[in-house]
């Protein structure tokens, strides 16, 4: 980890924080929810080491990055987050580069590859797949009608409601209850029940996440607060209505996909079938492999980081 180099970034009218380290293809990592830069710390290491330029940045709302608006959740839209990543990308003095996605992060990936392709050599994205847009219907409206109201994106969606349920928990034990979350099932957030009926289970860390690492993610969360990575949800609906040009549009771009086997977005109903059955090659063409990890959950980069980083590796010694 010493090795890490961090440093800031003007883009797009923000400040990012970014984590690099190693010399040759740029291989930018963009995080999820509630993560951070150093989500991506096992992978930085090994592509380092194997003859690529890691670079993850904190992404708008998120740890060291500054600037972004975090009480004006209109501000944290795709078309915001990928044109951080566009600048990120030129800033870093690069025409295009490869791409590392997980969680909201490989939704974001996703966008960047539909939006601007020619700045994407090829995708390995992580535990999210490429979801079609629905021009019937608004994404929570989708939710809400699936899964009711006490779904944690429904319940993230009124600014300051879910914030004030979460400092009520604390911090650490939010971090810990969504690092280590392996319920296939979806997460609820009833009213005065956060996590639901884990609520007062006491979490045991599992050997692949230690003390020191919640701690950090706890001290960056303690500084900023949820808010800017709640705003990702709550920009949801306003996604819909701006990606309605996209409605249809195929990911052209190569593509290889990772999910754990007990990932809860690999348990979706239906997800299964249109990962494996075609529906997901329709959509994104360049389609090489979709790779799931026996035991695994949610958190795949940290949980299996030895598998990971290979299959990444694998995928871009093709280009």
């Amino acid at each position: 980890m010493e090795g890490i180099e961090h440093k800031m970034i003007s883009v797009n009218g923000i400040d990012m924080h970014v984590a690099e380290m190693g010399q040759g293809p740029i291989v930018l990592l963009i995080h999820g929810f509630p993560e951070l830069w150093y989500s991506w710390r096992h992978q930085i290491i090994y592509l380092a080491a194997h003859g690529y330029r890691a670079v993850a940045p904190d992404l708008r709302g998120y740890g060291d990055t500054t600037g972004a608006p975090i009480d004006d959740p209109t501000k944290f839209t795709t078309l915001h987050v990928v044109g951080d990543m566009v600048a990120l990308i030129d800033a870093l003095g690069a025409d295009k580069v490869f791409v590392v996605g997980h969680d909201w992060g490989a939704m974001i990936a996703w966008r960047l590859c539909l939006f601007r392709p020619d700045k994407v050599k090829a995708l390995v994205n992580l535990s999210v797949h490429f979801s079609p847009r629905n021009p019937k219907r608004k994404t929570v409206e989708n939710m809400r009608a699936a899964y009711g109201d006490d779904h944690y994106i429904c319940r993230f969606q009124k600014p300051g409601e879910i914030e004030a349920v979460l400092a009520s928990v604390g911090t650490k034990k939010v971090v810990e209850k969504f690092l280590t979350h392996r319920d296939i099932n979806p997460i609820y957030f009833p009213k005065g029940k956060p996590f639901g009926d884990a609520h007062d289970t006491p979490v045991m860390l599992p050997s692949w996440l230690s003390e020191e690492d919640i701690d950090y993610y706890t001290k960056k969360f303690e500084q900023t607060g949820f808010t800017g990575g709640i705003n990702y949800y709550r920009s949801m609906d306003l996604n819909w209505e701006l990606e309605a040009p996209w409605t249809d549009a195929k990911v052209s771009v190569p593509v290889k996909f990772i999910v754990g086997e007990l990932d809860l977005v690999y348990h979706i109903p239906g997800v299964k079938e249109y990962i494996n059955g075609g529906g997901f090659k329709k959509y994104v063409p360049l389609l090489d492999e979709v790779v799931v990890i026996q035991g695994a959950a949610h958190f795949i980069t940290q949980e299996t980081p030895d598998k990971v980083n290979k299959h990444i590796y694998d995928f871009l010694q093709k280009f």
